[in-house]
């Protein structure tokens, strides 16, 4: 009996092993160099076709410039690094087209050994390990100081020739997550910002949340904290515990997604409210159409076909429109902003319009700034 008793204990801890290995083999990634490969190749990263890799493909000569390369190029980034021998820290040529961000673009010793990345504001963030690599690209190309600078001395709503719209850039996570430690926002005088999105303990870095090669976002790592998070069609959805009413709708469940969509519209009208009354040149914005701020010659709010034109570019700028501005695309090029960093993002945009709101009528009734 003994003897049985121990043969059935022994094929039980066996089973066990077995069905534990099973399942921690399944928690596991399989991180075989095929697999990688695959994922990757279906991110966005490994699209040749995109505006971001063959913008420059016209250009005569076909080159990508010093100040673009860094992030549009395998060569231009190894070229930051110091990878082909050149001094780290900076790009030093122009760059030919054709590359993505492949795999030597962050697997090389250079970029194994950089825990540093150093934003448009001049600020340097040290100790990040893996994620520096990816907060160099993320984190657009500009700054509030950049506003600051160009509207130094001038009169906050007298229109200046000057001025010009200053672009933020696009995919700029890292300057919303980072918060007043990077300052890439246009933060009013006098007011305090939230600093670094503190997520969760085991949700922190860029990898935590994104798969490093596919670059995708798996639901099921948020559904045990975000219980409503069933397919990403759930994230706009997440609400944490903070149940103020910012945007003043009355809803105070709604996701912070929504929270930030509504003062985001808000700040717009406010924008062409300011512009109607203190420049007296109406301003409509479109995504699509560079420089994305437009004349709204027929004042219908809207940028139509006629409008969308370089040569109909606004021109009108005063500066507390542009500082206004400036935070409106900041927050449209991050449209993750209510996961990098939500209360950034509302204390940007509310404080924006407080602004606007000194000399044109703006509606902020029922808001709150986080």
């Amino acid at each position: 009996m003994k003897l049985k008793h121990l043969l059935i204990v022994g094929v039980l801890l066996i089973a066990g092993v077995a069905i534990a290995y099973g399942f921690r083999t399944l928690q596991q990634p399989d991180t075989t160099v095929q697999t990688l490969t695959t994922r990757w190749s279906s991110s966005a990263h490994a699209d040749r076709s995109a505006e971001a890799f063959v913008h420059w493909d016209e250009e005569e000569p076909p080159l990508i410039p010093v100040d673009c390369a860094k992030c549009h190029s395998e060569l231009g980034y190894l070229d930051y690094l110091g990878e082909d021998g050149s001094a780290a820290g900076s790009v030093d040529s122009e760059a030919n087209p054709g590359t993505v961000v492949s795999c030597n673009t962050c697997h090389n010793e250079s970029a194994h050994q950089k825990s540093t990345a150093r934003f448009p504001s001049g600020m340097e963030i040290t100790g990040l390990g893996s994620e520096a690599l990816c907060m160099e690209c993320h984190q657009g190309t500009r700054a509030g100081a950049n506003v600051d600078r160009a509207v130094s001395g001038m009169d906050d709503d007298a229109v200046s020739e000057e001025l010009g719209f200053i672009n933020v850039h696009y995919a700029i996570a890292a300057a919303t997550q980072m918060g007043d430690e990077t300052q890439g926002g246009y933060q009013y005088a006098g007011k305090a910002y939230v600093a670094r999105f503190e997520h969760t303990e085991t949700m922190q870095t860029c990898t935590d949340c994104h798969d490093a090669h596919a670059l995708t976002i798996e639901p099921q790592a948020c559904s045990p904290c975000h219980l409503n998070v069933v397919d990403s069609e759930d994230f706009h959805d997440i609400r944490d515990k903070d149940t103020a009413d910012f945007d003043g709708d009355g809803d105070s469940k709604e996701g912070v997604a929504g929270e930030i969509a509504t003062l985001h519209q808000a700040l717009y009208e406010a924008m062409q409210s300011y512009a109607t009354h203190v420049t007296n040149k109406p301003v409509a914005y479109s995504e699509e159409s560079y420089p994305y701020f437009f004349n709204d010659n027929n004042g219908d709010g809207e940028v139509n076909p006629e409008e969308a034109n370089f040569g109909n570019q606004y021109k009108s700028w005063t500066p507390r429109l542009l500082r206004a501005a400036y935070n409106y695309q900041f927050v449209k090029k991050d449209p993750g902003a209510y996961a990098h960093n939500p209360e950034y993002a509302l204390q940007l945009l509310y404080d924006s319009m407080e602004d606007l709101g000194q000399k044109a009528p703006v509606d902020m009734q029922g808001m709150l700034r986080p």
